[in-house]
């Protein structure tokens, strides 16, 4: 658990070291985000791989070799590696490309906008209308736009972040927090819809309590600086935990 930030989260802004500048760079950014979010031992930061498939083609003694670097393991038979496993490369090489999710039409994004009551940033509106409905990203990877999106083997849909938004808001949330993706237990990423430059904001759901008259910008643990610079560590490979917990 990391330290609850100092001051409004939500005004803070950074440059971003590298990155190609606001909106010229975001056409690179949105091919960067294809490749992987299409790629689908890459799409999220972790890939299952059959443990009898790395046996067969890196031989039996691989599988301990690989042991402190498995992410998990199930029932099932099948080995959780970080997506930049050569495993994981290997495994998906032939693996046909494309979204998870189609992306979404224009009219579909207004019609989510005028339900959460305010417009969604550009990069984020290209990124479901060109990269696809959510299902690829950080973490648990991006809610998507449309409710009803349910990915292969799954047993429920795909979060929904119109649905989620509704339900933030019913609990007390701000309607300017949009929430993005799942980032295990308690925890969860937000964007900004209000701040300059559209932090996203990493939040415990627990991490408040109501009785003791805290609100929820009690539950903010980080904020990274805009959505652009959040994409773009993760597009290059990143871990957009790093920043979170200071690490190098």
């Amino acid at each position: 658990m990391t330290s609850p930030v100092h001051g409004d989260p939500e005004s803070s802004r950074q440059e971003l070291p590298g990155e190609p500048g606001a909106a010229e760079g975001d056409d690179t950014l949105i091919d960067m985000l294809c490749t992987r979010a299409w790629d689908p031992g890459r799409r999220f930061d972790t890939a299952p791989v059959p443990r009898a498939w790395i046996e067969e083609h890196f031989g039996p003694e691989h599988l301990e070799h690989i042991r402190s670097q498995a992410v998990g393991s199930s029932s099932n038979g099948m080995i959780v590696l970080k997506s930049q496993a050569e495993e994981v490369a290997a495994y998906f090489a032939d693996a046909p490309r494309g979204p998870l999710f189609p992306p979404v039409t224009p009219p579909e994004v207004e019609a989510a906008e005028e339900i959460i009551g305010r417009p969604l940033p550009t990069l984020l509106r290209r990124i479901y209308t060109e990269v696809g409905d959510g299902g690829f990203g950080p973490d648990g990877g991006l809610a998507s736009l449309t409710e009803g999106r349910r990915a292969p083997g799954d047993l429920i849909d795909w979060p929904c972040l119109v649905t989620r938004h509704e339900r933030d808001c019913t609990a007390g949330l701000p309607g300017s927090w949009l929430y993005l993706a799942s980032s295990g237990c308690t925890m969860q990423w937000h964007l900004s819809l209000l701040a300059a430059g559209s932090p996203v904001l990493l939040y415990d759901a627990d991490g408040w309590v109501p009785s003791w008259g805290e609100g929820p910008h009690d539950g903010l643990r980080h904020a990274t600086g805009s959505l652009r610079q959040w994409l773009w560590t993760w597009a290059n490979g990143g871990d957009v935990w790093a920043e979170a917990l200071s690490l190098p």
